[in-house]
This record gives C-alpha cells, sequence and structure tokens, in this order.
C-alpha cells in the first residue's frame, strides 16, 4: 500500500485517481482549499485535507507532504486571471516540488498538457499564453530536480467515460482524452517505474494504459 497525496483533491481527473488508487488499496490524501467540498472528496475514499496551496510556503507544504510515498499535482487555476494562472500553475507548482525535496517524498506525478514545453509557439496574445508559459516553467522546475519524476501530457479533456485505451506520442497529437483516462493514466505511472525521468503526452486511442505508459517510457 502506498501513501498518495494529490494536489487540487477536488478537480475532476483528481476526484477519479482518488478512486482509483483507494480501490487498488493505497492510502490517498487529497489536498484542496474550499471545505465545503470535504464530503464530495470522502465519497472517493480519499482523506480530506483543506489547505491553500496558492497560500502556504514551501516548509508548510513539506509538512503536509511528510509521510507520504508520493504526490500527484493536479491543480490549477483553471484559466481567465493570467495573475492567478501564474500563481497556481507555476509558483505554488514549483514550491510543491521543493517541499518535495524537502520532505523527502521523491515520487512525483505532475498533470501537464500535450505539447507544454518552453518553446510551446502560444502568441502572448492568446489567453492560453498564461498557462502555457506558467506550466512550461513548472515542468521544467520538475525535470531540473533530484525527484523521481513522471510528467504527463494530455490533449484536449472530455468527460467522456473511460476506454481504459491511450495513444501515446507524436501519432496521438490533435486528439482528446477523457479525463478518467487520465486518471487511470495517473494510477499506472505510480506503480510503473519505468515512467520515471519521463513525459508522457497522450490522448485516447487503441492500447490498453498500462501497455502504452510502458511503450511511452520508452521512448
Amino acid at each position: 500500500m502506498a501513501r498518495i497525496l494529490i494536489i487540487g483533491g477536488h478537480g475532476k481527473v483528481a476526484m477519479h485517481l482518488s478512486r482509483i488508487l483507494r480501490e487498488r488499496g493505497d492510502q490517498v490524501t487529497s489536498v484542496f482549499r474550499n471545505p465545503d467540498h470535504s464530503e464530495e472528496v470522502m465519497v472517493t475514499g480519499a482523506e480530506p485535507l483543506v489547505a491553500d496551496i496558492e497560500q502556504l510556503d514551501t516548509a508548510a507544504l513539506a509538512e503536509l507532504l511528510d509521510g507520504h510515498d508520493a504526490v500527484v499535482f493536479t491543480a490549477g487555476a483553471g484559466g481567465g486571471d493570467p495573475a492567478r494562472t501564474y500563481a497556481v500553475d507555476r509558483d505554488a507548482a514549483i514550491r510543491v516540488i521543493d517541499a518535495a525535496g524537502q520532505a523527502g517524498v521523491a515520487r512525483f506525478v505532475m498533470v501537464s498538457y500535450f505539447g507544454a514545453r518552453p518553446d510551446h509557439g502560444v502568441p502572448k496574445d492568446s489567453s492560453f499564453f498564461p498557462y502555457a508559459e506558467a506550466k512550461a516553467a513548472a515542468d521544467a522546475h520538475l525535470r531540473d530536480s533530484d525527484l523521481r519524476w513522471t510528467i504527463l501530457g494530455p490533449g484536449r479533456l472530455t468527460l467522456e467515460p473511460a476506454t481504459g485505451r491511450i495513444a501515446v506520442g507524436p501519432d496521438a497529437a490533435d486528439g482528446e482524452v477523457s479525463r478518467e483516462d487520465v486518471a487511470a493514466v495517473a494510477a499506472a505511472c505510480l506503480a510503473d517505474d519505468s515512467t520515471v525521468g519521463r513525459t508522457i503526452e497522450f490522448n485516447n486511442g487503441d492500447v490498453p494504459i498500462a501497455e502504452a505508459v510502458a511503450q511511452g517510457a520508452k521512448r
């Protein structure tokens, strides 16, 4: 049984992930900022932990992470406000990465997006630009850390039911993937050490998730 902490625990991907992890016997702590969401998180089997990562410094975040085996970062500002996008998707993410190092939580899975990179090519006048910049910075910080990281790059997210199958790599570009399948990919990566130090970009496809994740880790 692994002890896994999910940052952004009330998000749709996180809620699916909590259920998947609990069903396979892991212990899950879900961090979110609105106490009104506690009951919904508890239904997934996770232990709710109300905390605002936007406000906590690295030392306080390290206290939250202490005692866990892995952390999954699925939090996001949700777009709309560039300042808050940078505050959550970049600055808070970087503090959580540093906190994981301080707390000795070596395994870190970051949910990013398909195509995230410093040369993302998003125009500065696009509403997506702050998010692209924030994720590029956070992902780069994670890659430069000493953590055992995996970065996930799903494409357009849908609310469709899980298919259990994905396509990985450049051939999967311009596709879409259900949030439930993203959660399943995160769970599969936590169980597969071959994904450490890898960026796996994917969308829904024809290959069973565990098999596709292993293939993606070899690329």
